[in-house]
């Protein structure tokens, strides 16, 4: 038996009791989450780290509800699979949910068009009428760093600074339901369009959260201006408004989360990887001395 033969078997299991018999298992991503298409339209996600920061199926529930809600409204989402309850499911001890499958297109996605989408998610979830939780990815980040020695101790102290700081001024900002992690690795172009996906991490925050999350690696790693200035400038021309301060204070935050998650996330990075980590702290690092 493989690492994923339990995952796999749950995920197949909780299909069978709901009617819908299996009739591949196609691996379209095997990482903390186990991503299989089951059938011609049913794509199961199931957790494997269940003894990592997460626990239970509270998260879970939460990305259901908030991807119906999209849904729904006719948001640019990838939707839950209609054939089964939205859950969250839990077997064998997995938490996972099912989801249709969608055909990926080889095509750059237009700035403009991330942008838009990521606008008009933001004004179908105003509506979400069930309460989150506030900036919760910076808290949970926070306490991460709080429970464990991931890096040498000044590096964590700046980390636990900048968390604390950020959780203090972003919530001077108007809030609303954001989508948590909205970076390029959630976000599809697809035969249906541009589609945003993965929502697990959705709390309440300002909507510049979400866009320092689609526009930090090409803001600070890759210096391509000009596309962050089409995604903001498309945002805004959909009905948005961007808080230049609000923005600045979400890169930092953004980038003080994702740098506290990297040890947990690739506990084997490759060399692009430790490039990439060491860049984001020496940016930190910058930004104290500011």
């Amino acid at each position: 038996m493989t690492d994923i033969d339990l995952p796999i078997r749950a995920a197949t299991e909780t299909a069978i009791a709901h009617g819908i018999t299996p009739d591949r298992c196609d691996i379209l991503q095997n990482s903390s989450t186990l991503v299989l298409r089951l059938t011609e339209t049913l794509v199961a996600r199931v957790v494997q780290d269940v003894d990592g920061p997460r626990q239970g199926t509270e998260w879970f529930a939460r990305e259901n509800a908030i991807a119906q809600h999209l849904t729904e409204l006719g948001a640019p989402v990838i939707p839950l699979h209609p054939a089964l309850p939205p859950g969250p499911h839990e077997h064998l001890g997995y938490p996972m949910n099912f989801w249709e499958f969608v055909t990926r297109i080889d095509a750059e996605s237009d700035p403009r068009e991330i942008g838009r989408t990521l606008r008009q998610c933001h004004s179908i979830m105003r509506h979400f009428a069930e309460p989150l939780p506030h900036l919760a990815i910076l808290s949970e980040s926070l306490a991460i760093l709080q429970g464990r020695e991931l890096f040498p101790q000044a590096t964590q102290q700046m980390l636990r600074d900048h968390l604390t700081h950020s959780i203090e001024v972003l919530s001077i900002y108007p809030q609303q339901p954001l989508h948590g992690d909205a970076h390029m690795g959630n976000l599809m172009n697809t035969t249906r369009g541009l589609l945003w996906t993965d929502w697990e991490d959705t709390f309440a925050g300002p909507i510049e959260w979400d866009v320092a999350s689609i526009i930090w690696n090409a803001q600070i790693l890759d210096e391509d201006h000009a596309m962050v200035q089409a995604i903001c400038d498309a945002y805004c021309e959909a009905g948005g408004t961007i808080d230049d301060q609000a923005l600045h204070h979400s890169l930092i935050a953004r980038a003080a989360v994702m740098t506290a998650w990297y040890p947990i996330l690739y506990p084997n990075p490759n060399e692009e990887r430790q490039t990439r980590l060491q860049r984001r702290i020496d940016w930190l690092q910058e930004q104290s001395a500011i």
